[in-house]
């Protein structure tokens, strides 16, 4: 089946299990985050050139590309992060707007974020979003609620931000092998 003709039937492939991790400089404030496959994370302090930086939270987490069961499109997800689960924190969040306008529908909001700094990296495009969307509202049973994936644009300051990042905190480490 053509791509551009196939209504899409998604699946998780190529999952890597993986930490992902935030630090800060402590000479500029600089604020970035990566991922690594790496059995234990950093968390030393560490100086590079003129930053000096520090691990600020490391969490399990997985790497993973879709794969369309029908026509074979594979679509990459290396500018993704991670999902934030919208709590309703900030009354004047465009998100918060969105959850509420939606709530009578069951809709839960979920905040597509990407590696920091945002404005230095790339980010995830709108079609990788909405098929992202489409992959995890095909896999709910229930047909009285979905899920509705937005971009970080809609976050005023992703910093101030009390979303609920969805991750594997309570794991110790990845498995061997």
């Amino acid at each position: 089946m053509q791509e551009e003709n196939c209504s899409h039937k998604w699946e998780m492939v190529n999952v890597v299990q993986c930490f992902i991790g935030t630090e800060k400089c402590n000479h500029c404030g600089k604020v970035v985050s990566f991922s690594t496959s790496e059995y234990n994370p950093p968390h030393d302090e560490y100086r590079e050139g003129d930053h000096y930086w520090t691990i600020m939270d490391t969490a399990q987490s997985i790497r993973f590309e879709l794969r369309c069961t029908d026509c074979g499109k594979l679509v990459k997800y290396n500018e993704l992060l991670g999902l934030m689960m919208c709590t309703g924190c900030d009354e004047n969040c465009k998100v918060n707007a969105l959850m509420r306008e939606l709530e009578p529908e069951r809709t839960w909001i979920y905040v597509a974020f990407g590696y920091l700094p945002i404005d230095e990296v790339e980010q995830l495009s709108a079609e990788k979003i909405q098929y992202l969307e489409d992959y995890y509202n095909q896999k709910r049973r229930s047909m009285h609620s979905r899920i509705k994936i937005v971009s970080h644009e809609m976050v005023d300051n992703i910093f101030t931000c009390y979303a609920e990042v969805i991750k594997d905190a309570n794991l110790l480490n990845m498995p061997s092998g």
